[in-house]
């Protein structure tokens, strides 16, 4: 529990702890953000670090003169490219593997129709999937694990992948250059953050969950029901 209400800090004051960070290890600080949005974004088990959060608030220390903007952008592009491509060949290597694996344990909740719907859906529509999973946490994390499962083509996969990284990257480090250091903004960046994160969020969730009401409907109001 401690360590969860410490992390929450860390996401909520994360100007602070890179400030600090800075003035204690310069340099080293691209090494870090560069891990974390690597790890983020090439790491199923990680949806959970603060990608974006980071990208605003490096892009304030660019305006500050605390670090090079430069720099910053092409290293954070090599990291997002890098981690949605390693998610995406550990999907593609690990998903029809346990799909095929005929373990009992398993088929009771693997659906192969299903894999090969996904496959479909990726191959139409993928592209803008993954373009726009790069601006929705926890989504942007899966969305190339699944892409690589389903087997969307690499050429395909690696186009949007590049588009998705240079528009996230671009976007999110470019606002804070130009807004991070506005003292309002500053003040308040946790409530920003929170807001920001719950804007990209809760239409997910929302659309989930009316499609999971909508299906016991369909059934009830099918060919068969009177």
């Amino acid at each position: 529990m401690d360590t969860l209400l410490q992390f929450v800090n860390l996401v909520l004051h994360i100007d602070k702890f890179l400030g600090v960070f800075i003035q204690q290890y310069g340099a080293w600080v691209y090494a870090v953000l560069f891990l974390i949005v690597f790890c983020e974004t090439g790491l199923v088990v990680l949806p959970f670090l603060p990608g974006d959060s980071l990208l605003f608030i490096g892009g304030a220390f660019c305006a500050s003169g605390e670090m090079n903007l430069g720099l910053l952008i092409v290293l954070l592009l090599v990291a997002a490219v890098g981690g949605n491509t390693l998610n995406y060949l550990i999907g593609k290597a690990i998903g029809p593997k346990v799909f095929n694996s005929h373990i009992p344990v398993l088929e009771r909740f693997l659906d192969r129709a299903a894999l090969q719907k996904t496959h479909n859906f990726y191959e139409k529509h993928g592209g803008k999937t993954i373009v726009l999973a790069r601006f929705i946490p926890v989504v942007r994390t899966f969305a190339p694990f699944v892409a690589g499962a389903s087997q969307m083509t690499l050429s395909r996969f690696q186009l949007f992948n590049f588009v998705g990284a240079l528009f996230w990257v671009l976007l999110l480090v470019l606002l804070g250059y130009f807004f991070g250091n506005i003292p309002f903004i500053r003040q308040y960046l946790n409530v920003i953050v929170l807001v920001g994160i719950g804007a990209a969020v809760v239409p997910v969730v929302l659309g989930a969950l009316w499609k999971m009401l909508r299906k016991p409907a369909a059934a009830k109001s099918g060919p068969g029901s009177r």
